[in-house]
């Protein structure tokens, strides 16, 4: 019997390595000569727990498309349908990030379009969907209703406040003079029919500068008309402004003087960044077309709010009672507002 010879482990690898996984290009691990060292050796991956998860989209919410998901349990999944992801970007929209306070200044020279009610319902859309505070305050000259139609009563108003204003260095002692509606701080003005000009500008921009210590957007029912000491106060402060209107010769035609009106008095900017909103239902008899073209051509954006038999009471707002289509109205509203908002704070003085 022939004597096993051992393959020489010096020379095995460079006879035979070739038949395993063809010829070495360059020096082995473990072949003679390596050195293997530790710090060679590639770093272990992190630890991925998104990469652990199945990712699932959004899942249907309305329609065939929300039965077909649910009667399947998930197997077959159409996807959402293009209302609700519209739906999902205009809440995206009302959720923009916020730097520091915007003040949104909500007007009209004519009395009677729906102003208060578009503050009060704009206010509480943004409340109800983002996380920071949100204040509605009622800066009508004249006992305005802001209050009466959210909360119901108007017990402490801006009066109150200004007399106290130089004890109000916290959120508590803020809040005495507030009242809530939702998530809604409520800010109600003189009641007394009396004071006559019981709000001037000296008033609001002292009021202003403290309550903008505490709140991320502040809303301001600015009362009919735009002459009053209040208003000129509001308009120095404003970052945006919402002109209500109605679909109607003369509403559309006071929304229309109201813009004529800015841009005279040294408030274009502001004018042409402007929502219009149009309140109510248009009679067969007016171009409706031609009326959202002439606002297109002079603001930023035009919206239609719908009439709703609800808001039409004039009484206390229920956002449960509203129609669907109004709840989404003014969703838009909230989400044209918001896109003005600014993600970072300006370091020019206002």
């Amino acid at each position: 019997m022939q004597p096993r010879h051992e393959p020489d482990p010096e020379t095995w690898w460079e006879r035979y390595g070739h038949r395993l996984q063809g010829e070495p290009v360059g020096p082995v691990a473990g072949s003679p000569g390596e050195t293997v060292s530790e710090s060679a050796e590639a770093p272990p991956a992190p630890f991925d727990a998104d990469a652990l998860l199945r990712t699932r989209g959004p899942v249907p919410d309305r329609g065939w498309r929300r039965w077909l998901h649910g009667v399947t349990l998930g197997r077959v999944d159409p996807g959402p349908s293009p209302a609700q992801l519209a739906a999902q970007e205009r809440l995206k929209r009302v959720r923009s990030h916020l730097a520091g306070t915007h003040r949104v200044a909500v007007t009209s020279i004519k009395g009677g379009v729906g102003k208060t009610t578009v503050t009060a319902c704009l206010g509480l859309a943004l409340a109800e969907h983002r996380g920071d505070r949100i204040l509605a305050l009622d800066a009508n000259p004249d006992a305005g209703t802001l209050a009466e139609r959210l909360t119901g009563h108007s017990d402490r108003t801006v009066r109150d406040l200004l007399n106290d204003l130089d004890h109000v260095d916290s959120w508590t002692a803020v809040s005495r003079y507030t009242s809530l509606a939702g998530r809604l701080q409520v800010l109600a003005s003189e009641q007394d029919p009396a004071a006559g000009e019981a709000f001037t500008r000296d008033e609001y921009l002292r009021a202003d500068a403290v309550l903008a210590r505490f709140f991320s957007v502040m809303l301001t029912d600015s009362g009919t008309g735009m002459v009053h000491s209040a208003m000129a106060g509001t308009l120095d402060r404003a970052d945006s402004l919402v002109v209500v209107g109605a679909p109607t010769v003369d509403g559309a035609g006071r929304a229309s003087k109201t813009l004529d009106w800015l841009r005279a008095h040294g408030h274009g900017e502001l004018a042409r960044e402007a929502v219009v909103v149009l309140v109510g239902a248009p009679s067969r008899e007016i171009d409706g077309e031609g009326l959202r073209e002439h606002f297109a051509a002079r603001v930023r954006s035009v919206l239609e709010i719908p009439h709703d038999p609800h808001l039409a009471t004039g009484g206390r707002i229920d956002p449960a009672r509203l129609r669907p289509a109004s709840r989404e109205a003014f969703l838009e509203l909230a989400a044209a507002v918001a896109e003005r908002f600014p993600a970072r704070v300006s370091s020019t003085p206002t």
